[in-house]
């Protein structure tokens, strides 16, 4: 099986790494340099790696963070139940920290370009089709991370989605169990239904009632955890007006600009290897007959299809393309830059062999004026001197942020402003309390705690700030007064629906008892029949569906069998199941569609049971 995973992970490696684009994904950040490292207690240990206090942080923002999007966000944070949160968000590391260690046991790979290559290709980081550094920058920063913090994630997800691709990818089925599963697959049902309405107007509560309520639920009434905090923003922009370049610096980066432009020659050429099949002669004799053939009028390019030994031109009739200096061989750019538009050279001798070379085009640049490239030399050179004093100034704010008791010294150290922002909870907020990373130092212990100034914090690779906690809001129980309203709408409902229900019950009961003729009104109301019903049946509710294909089949016709499913608004639907109807034989094209379905789904047990196994004989220690 750990073969079958092997070969199903070479997909992930690119063999070309694009260099001008890769320089842009240099994924490092002021944080990664400048930040400080503190040692807090582990959350848990597996198999001796430890998963930190920070990490299950991060983490369990993480899962708040997603539950409010798919929430909404006139959702009350404050209901969510921290100690669950936490739960689930340790358990994800563990199952993730244990699945990286089976992936790097198993000696899965891949290479730095390969990680490169998915950034790029990632269509939420392009615009127009083409990889944008802004881009990026942008989306990683919603997700709350840096970019070192999302190359290391994305690298463990590579590895991660090595080893599921094996596995899923390596499950298999019988024949026997694609037909058992097309019958059911193909399977009809008819049936009848009728509502049970809820009636909330029925339903009286008292005061003592919805007050019991809350007194049971009162951690469910809290206002949420919050912080205010000031903070102090250093941006890199700022220092463009603070530097100066010369006029002659400028003359000598434009020079050096100028200077890497060249000619393009695009060349074409037939090669015949020299290597331990054709020795040097046998070499020599061939390229000089296929300059004989040139002579007396034969197609270089037809030439080159037929007996060009370079697999990568041979097909486009010999075809490098444009290239400038300094690309090929010395002998071979030698020659190439000799000929004239059309030209075919005398057979040049490299390290791969002969070769005929045929000059196809040139492109000759075009040098621009000092005038047009000055603004951008300029920014340039700005930009270098920039940079340094940026690095400098964040190492300056580091420091002087660690050694003072607030923010106003280091603020007018490097005539900063102090800013307050909040307050927000632990799902974030607006601002730069929209920033992961400033939401986590919000509520760390140093700074939520203790009182201390955060370290740096890169929001982009452009600005970096400092928190500090202004005030923490405590969660305090919200007042009787200001949910009683909500509560008696829960109740209401929840009565109205369990009154349903046992009408329900009670229908179903006199139905099976013959109390209550089948196919009857029942109060008036006509009972809605259905058939041939499948299990992907348009029109009709997942879960009355789900419901009906799991009841029983009936034993006559007479005698059909009853269920109920509650609905979304509280109502109660009583399913009258009459009769199930095996479906046509599959086609040979659905049986195939079964197959590659439940072998899928084999693959994913078969992860899942390797996972558990992972978890059965790891060493794992909560804190």
């Amino acid at each position: 099986m750990l073969q079958n995973i092997r070969d199903n992970s070479q997909g992930w490696i690119a063999k070309t790494i694009i260099g001008v684009i890769v320089a842009l994904l240099a994924l490092t950040g002021f944080d990664a340099i400048f930040k400080a490292t503190t040692h807090s207690q582990d959350a848990a240990k597996v198999n001796g790696e430890e998963i930190s206090q920070s990490e299950l942080s991060q983490a369990v923002d993480m899962q708040r963070r997603q539950l409010m999007q798919q929430l909404g966000k006139d959702f009350d944070a404050s209901l969510l139940d921290e100690k669950m949160l936490r739960e689930a968000a340790l358990k994800g590391l563990i199952d993730r920290r244990l699945l990286l260690q089976g992936a790097q046991d198993s000696k899965f790979a891949f290479s730095e370009g390969a990680l490169d290559q998915v950034i790029l290709q990632t269509p939420e980081f392009q615009v127009e089709g083409k990889f944008s550094p802004d881009r990026f920058d942008q989306v990683i920063r919603q997700l709350g991370y840096t970019r070192l913090q999302f190359r290391q994630m994305l690298a463990q997800e590579m590895l991660i989605g090595q080893l599921r691709a094996g596995l899923a990818g390596s499950g298999f089925v019988t024949d026997a169990q694609v037909q058992a599963f097309a019958r059911l697959e193909k399977q009809t049902r008819d049936f009848a239904s009728l509502t049970v309405k809820a009636d909330p107007a029925s339903v009286k509560l008292t005061d003592d009632e919805v007050k019991a309520y809350y007194d049971k639920h009162a951690k469910e009434f809290m206002t949420p955890d919050q912080v205010v905090i000031d903070y102090i923003e250093l941006k890199k922009a700022s220092f463009f007006d603070q530097v100066s370049v010369k006029d002659e610096d400028l003359q000598a980066l434009y020079q050096k600009e100028i200077a890497n432009l060249s000619e393009q020659r695009r060349a074409a050429h037939i090669l015949i290897e020299v290597n331990d099949k054709m020795n040097e002669a046998q070499a020599k004799a061939k390229i000089e007959e296929i300059q004989a053939r040139l002579a007396k009028g034969e197609s270089f390019e037809a030439l080159a299809k037929e007996l060009s030994q370079d697999p990568g031109s041979a097909n486009n009739g010999g075809d490098l393309g444009y290239a400038g200096p300094g690309v090929y061989d010395p002998a071979f750019e030698k020659a190439l830059y000799a000929l004239k538009m059309d030209q075919v050279s005398v057979p040049v001798r490299t390290d791969f062999g002969f070769h005929l070379i045929k000059l196809l085009g040139i492109e000759a640049p075009e040098v621009p004026s000092f005038a047009s490239l000055k603004d951008k030399l300029t920014r340039e050179l700005k930009a270098q001197q920039v940079e340094q004093r940026f690095v400098e100034a964040t190492k300056q704010l580091e420091d002087s942020s660690f050694e003072a008791s607030d923010l106003a010294q280091p603020a007018q150290d490097l005539n900063l402003t102090v800013h307050t922002a909040g307050p927000f909870g632990r799902e974030g907020g607006d601002g730069v309390a929209a920033n992961r990373a400033v939401v986590q130092a919000a509520f760390s212990t140093e700074v939520l705690d203790e009182g201390a100034n955060s370290a740096a914090i890169e929001l982009d690779p452009d600005t970096v700030v400092v928190v500090r906690a202004k005030e923490h809001r405590k969660p305090e129980q919200l007042p009787l007064e200001s949910v009683a309203s909500a509560i008696r709408v829960q109740l209401t409902k929840e009565r109205a629906s369990a009154d349903a229900k046992t009408k329900a019950e009670e229908l179903i009961a006199s139905l099976r008892d013959g109390k209550i003729a089948l196919g009857k009104p029942v109060e008036g109301q006509n009972w809605s029949t259905e058939k041939a019903v499948t299990r992907g049946q348009d029109g009709i509710d997942p879960t009355v569906l789900q419901a009906l294909f799991r009841m029983s089949k009936p034993e006559s016709k007479d005698k059909p069998t009853f269920a109920s499913v509650t609905l979304p608004n509280g109502n109660l639907l009583v399913l009258q199941l009459n009769s199930v109807n095996e479906g046509a034989a599959p086609t040979e094209e659905e049986k195939a569609q079964y197959r590659r379905f439940l072998a899928s789904r084999v693959g994913q047990q078969d992860f899942a049971a390797y996972r558990k196994q992972l978890e059965n004989e790891a060493d794992i220690k909560r804190y």
